[in-house]
């Protein structure tokens, strides 16, 4: 499976709105989630190694976020015909299995993932108070291997955005597997 980036960060998008059901039974719009300073918004899937490298991390960091005022949410928006492993039903098993602290929902028909302009998972949308981007990068320098102490760039870059409402001036994109687009 190839391994794609995300593009730079475009200053001039603002959060596209949605409604997805969720694997704890709700339904959730952008609204619901918005956060005090910010919203983290994350394409991931349970099949990839990427997302599978980094899931302890992401709990970690999006549970620090929240105490600063910033909310995340995951959508999974892979064609699951083609890809079983991310299925509703494992969607829910993994958010359980990793106490996931944000609500996991489902792009079934995959039009949240194209307005974001997805391209792969995980890509991570970091949205100001205001829901415009500011944040298009990794999580952190570890990609798939787990490095030590490794500078966590999603969650600082995060914190700069809930302070300034401006973009971090260094952002290296992400890297995983592609969004598993139907036919």
């Amino acid at each position: 499976m190839p391994a794609l980036q995300t593009p730079a960060v475009d200053l001039q998008f603002k959060a596209p709105d949605f409604d997805l059901p969720g694997v704890d039974g709700k339904r959730y719009t952008l609204q619901d989630l918005r956060g005090e300073n910010g919203l983290l918004v994350m394409f991931i899937s349970n099949h990839c190694p990427y997302v599978q490298a980094i899931r302890d991390r992401l709990v970690r960091d999006t549970k620090e976020l929240s105490s600063h005022g910033i909310r995340s949410v995951a959508i999974m928006s892979n064609d699951v015909a083609d890809y079983p492993d991310d299925s509703f039903d494992n969607m829910r098993r993994i958010a359980a299995e990793f106490s996931f602290p944000f609500p996991y929902l489902y792009d079934e028909s995959q039009e949240v993932a194209k307005a974001y302009d997805a391209v792969c998972t995980p890509d991570f949308f970091g949205f100001n108070r205001d829901l415009k981007l500011r944040y298009r990068g990794r999580l952190d320098e570890s990609g798939r291997a787990s490095v030590p102490n490794a500078r966590r760039e999603l969650f600082e870059g995060m914190l700069h955005v809930a302070r300034t409402d401006e973009a971090p001036a260094n952002q290296i994109p992400s890297i995983g597997c592609s969004i598993k687009w139907r036919k």
